[in-house]
């Protein structure tokens, strides 16, 4: 499913769902209805993105007076693939997940 090289750089809790193949919702921040669309205890993976999500600087005093300089960090964002019960698949950022219990 992943790399060597990408398995290397993704946080350990992603890791472990990787490892496993399935996942589950880590809290309730995702909508009751999208929820349903999947098994309530094991979601299958299907895949894993590494995004990153480039800062922005802006240089203008005319529209922020006294602040020349506004800037945004970059981000980086692991999504991950599941699986839903009809085939569908979506992507949810990584956060929102947690490995899944052991059949």
């Amino acid at each position: 499913m992943a790399n060597k090289k990408l398995l290397a750089a993704m946080p350990d809790s992603l890791t472990r769902i990787v490892e496993s193949g399935y996942a589950i919702w880590a809290n309730d921040d995702v909508d009751t209805a999208l929820r349903a669309r999947f098994d309530s205890e094991r979601i299958p993976v299907v895949g894993v993105r590494h995004v990153r999500v480039w800062g922005l600087q802006v240089d203008d005093e005319r529209v922020l007076p006294g602040l020349e300089r506004t800037q945004m960090p970059d981000e980086e964002i692991w999504e991950v693939n599941l699986e839903a019960r009809n085939g569908s698949r979506y992507e949810f950022e990584s956060k929102l997940l947690k490995p899944a219990p052991e059949a």
